[in-house]
């Protein structure tokens, strides 16, 4: 008959035991030197291997002939354990013995010495599912047992245990097991398996085994049902994402392209994939980039193993941490919802129009929304303005018309001209010309003064969304948007500001800030034209809003 992998290749000896060495050269010197507890309780995440331990640790007390700590596994005392023939080793699981009956059973047995090895051993699972009954039976006996008894206690959930228990009880805390620990394991047992198992594959099963072994072997054993096993296979079988896939979701999201992200989910959700496991997986891609953009040294130790250092910092590109947490954020929100809902697909997609649009609103603070502005700037993209509140739109023109306001290809009088005649006649235009304000010729020049005076989101944000005119003798700044404005008006920016000013105009200049309305901005901003020219000479496709 066949024996799934996890049990067939459970260690046997404390020396087959990973991951655990703290708690594995422990016992070994323990047992070589007899000082061993009454009572012990291991405790830790599922798959670490703690029943498994429990296990070898009755063999090794009662072993014939124990080698360096390890039982022999030969002696009949060792065989007998194995195949369940000595009764005096015995497995309870408490989740269904939790009575208190069960308990006083249990404590009836340990008065009898053991008929056929050295130590009667009691290894009591999930020992947490017991009731307060049951623990107070076992209190006395956990405390003051027999010299020939052995309490072994085994639980996930330490903090349900009672602290009278914890207190009779030598602790191991059992730790998830590395990832390159597993994957080098599972290697191990698919060569002897025969099993044509890839490195990459053995990774991913051993990124999706979050620290389980036994998790770990049983992916293993599902994803071999078909042969050969290569990440292809692993996320066909298991209906998850590859390594690739992660990475063109997170490149289509940094784009901002909708459609082929909504595309990629719609090819997941057709293949029978969870969606909420697809955005789960995400979050450890995000946790893997963050880590990589945020760290001034080396950590290639603390990612994950799906995903190589080379392939994060080029994904990171373009990225801050600014809008990574954003993400993270919003996809925690998307799970949160999803659980309840009654089409996880439209969420995971609404998921995906948020990811794909971030506001100002989806950020931490507003320094997060520079950086991811200035992080834009850095990498070649172009960052979109927050518009002012825009008036009703103007009814669309004929094809044989001007070209509407806004177009790029527009020349400021063509704008000017559908205003008037929107107006009702040319001399609205000639008195809207005449109202409009006049450029101060030193903005340029003040501008590249200020760079390395004042905060750089604030020159940032100055470059490419401000204006600088003069009114009555006054410079005023007009800014496109509320941001703008009030980084301008903060009091360290505002002071370097008059300081460049005076020293440019050779007097003291007056200074005010305020937003510009329609009619007082200039319909090309030449920082944001300098930027969509470079995209154009690229081929790089810029969506203007």
């Amino acid at each position: 008959m066949y024996q799934a992998l996890y049990r067939k290749w459970r260690p046997q000896t404390f020396a087959d035991v990973i991951g655990q060495q703290h708690i594995t050269d422990t016992l070994r010197a323990q047992l070589k030197s007899g000082r061993l507890s009454h009572a012990y309780l291991f405790t830790g995440t599922r798959g670490t291997g703690k029943t498994t331990c429990a296990k070898i640790l009755a063999r090794a007390v009662n072993c014939e002939h124990p080698q360096n700590g390890d039982p022999c596994n030969e002696c009949a005392s060792c065989k007998g354990i194995l195949d369940g023939s000595v009764l005096d080793v015995t497995e309870i699981d408490a989740a269904s013995n939790n009575g208190v009956d069960n308990i006083r059973d249990l404590r009836d047995e340990t008065r009898y010495t053991p008929a056929q090895v050295k130590k009667r051993v009691f290894i009591i699972d999930e020992v947490h599912m017991l009731s307060i009954g049951a623990f107070n039976a076992l209190l006395k006996t956990l405390e003051e047992p027999p010299e020939h008894v052995l309490f072994i206690l085994a639980t996930t959930e330490l903090h349900k245990v009672p602290a009278t228990i914890l207190s009779r009880c030598q602790r191991f805390d059992f730790r998830r097991i590395g990832a390159e620990d597993i994957a080098r394991r599972l290697l191990d047992v698919a060569a002897k398996e025969n099993i044509a198992l890839t490195e990459g594959a053995a990774r991913l099963i051993a990124r999706l085994a979050d620290g389980a072994m036994r998790d770990a072997l049983s992916m293993l054993d599902r994803a071999a049902a078909s042969g050969a096993v290569d990440e292809q296979t692993v996320t066909a079988a298991l209906g998850v994402m590859g390594q690739d896939d992660g990475v063109r979701l997170a490149e289509h999201l940094k784009a901002g392209d909708l459609a082929a992200a909504v595309g990629l989910l719609d090819e997941y959700y057709n293949a029978g994939r969870d969606l909420a496991a697809v955005y789960d997986q995400m979050l450890g891609l995000i946790r893997d980039a963050l880590l990589v953009k945020t760290s001034k040294t080396d950590v290639s130790a603390l990612l994950s193993p799906a995903y190589g250092v080379k392939t994060l910092q080029k994904l990171c590109d373009g990225l801050a941490p600014a809008t990574l947490i954003a993400w993270s954020r919003i996809i925690g929100d998307a799970l949160d919802r999803m659980k309840n809902a009654a089409n996880r697909r439209v969420e995971a997609e609404l998921c995906a129009v948020r990811l794909c649009s971030l506001s100002g609103e989806d950020y931490d603070t507003l320094g997060g929304r520079v950086e991811a502005i200035e992080e834009k700037l850095r990498n070649g993209v172009p960052a979109q303005a927050v518009p002012a509140a825009a008036s009703a739109p103007a009814s669309a023109p004929d094809d044989d018309g001007p070209p509407p306001p806004g177009d790029s290809d527009a020349p400021a009088w063509a704008e000017e001209e559908q205003t008037a005649a929107s107006a009702g006649s040319p001399s609205a235009r000639e008195e809207k010309a005449a109202s409009a304000p006049e450029d101060w010729p030193q903005w340029p020049k003040l501008l590249d003064a200020l760079t390395g005076k004042i905060n750089t989101g604030a020159h940032t944000n100055l470059k490419l969304s401000a204006r600088g005119v003069l009114e009555d003798g006054a410079l005023v700044i007009l800014c496109e948007d509320g941001i703008t404005a009030m980084l301008a008006k903060a009091e360290p920016t505002m002071k370097a500001i008059r300081e460049q000013a005076a020293a440019l105009a050779g007097a003291p200049v007056k200074v005010k800030v305020r937003e510009a309305d329609e009619t007082t901005l200039k319909p090309k901003n030449n920082a944001v034209d300098e930027i969509l020219g470079r995209a154009k000479a690229f081929d790089i496709e810029v969506k203007e809003l």
